[in-house]
């Protein structure tokens, strides 16, 4: 049974999140300093599927408040592109408020205002995979 990744996909930096081999839990990974580059992430989920059986990936798709897709999701529609020619079936997810609820978390956990970058996309990715796990009948 492989795992599924989570991607918070954005323009500078990129969050990951994975689940644990039964598909309950989502832990927080790595941030990417991509500053845009796609290849970056797509560099980084072949060493992924090189470590562990990954069975799907789930974006961040994200839209405005009124539901309306936003710019930065049609950059994302050519990122699901190059992962699904890795063979991977890529599901988009409603990202609304998770970088929200990854910042109330830091809050709460009393990290510093100058390490919040480093966490922030992480956490929002283990946000929509926990959302995403939660959603499913794993």
């Amino acid at each position: 049974m492989g795992k599924i990744l989570a991607i918070d996909y954005g323009m500078a930096r990129v969050g990951l999140a994975i689940t644990d081999a039964l598909k309950i839990t989502a832990q927080p990974m790595d941030t990417l300093e991509t500053k845009g580059d796609s290849e970056i992430l797509i560099s980084k989920i072949k060493e992924i599927m090189a470590a562990s059986k990954l069975d799907e990936v789930v974006i961040g798709y994200p839209k405005h408040m009124n539901g309306d897709i936003s710019e930065t999701a049609k950059k994302i529609d050519d990122v699901i592109v190059k992962i699904e020619a890795l063979g991977l079936p890529v599901t988009k997810w409603d990202e609304r408020l998770t970088t929200v609820m990854a910042y109330n978390t830091m809050k709460e956990m009393g990290i510093k205002q100058k390490d919040k970058k480093v966490h922030a996309d992480r956490l929002a990715a283990m946000y929509i995979l926990q959302d995403y796990l939660s959603s499913q009948n794993y």
